[in-house]
């Protein structure tokens, strides 16, 4: 089950959070801020915690590239 979609009405198709107008673009640059997951979950409550984590695992490296 996807846990992300487009939304026509926001930025051009922007990429969400399924069920949520959280674009996935605010997870990242909330981390790369400096937030921990547990506060971008406490700063946006309609995005679950299995939501946050499965699109971060979607960008995870496959392991043979990150030994290389």
């Amino acid at each position: 089950m996807p846990r992300h979609g487009t939304s026509a009405g926001q930025g051009e198709g922007a990429w969400v959070l399924k069920g949520t107008r959280v674009p996935v673009r605010d997870l990242f640059e909330n981390l790369e801020g400096g937030a921990m997951v547990e506060q971008f979950l406490e700063w946006f409550p309609g995005v679950t915690r299995e939501q946050a984590l499965a699109v971060l695992k979607c960008d995870e490296p496959p392991l043979a590239e990150s030994a290389a």
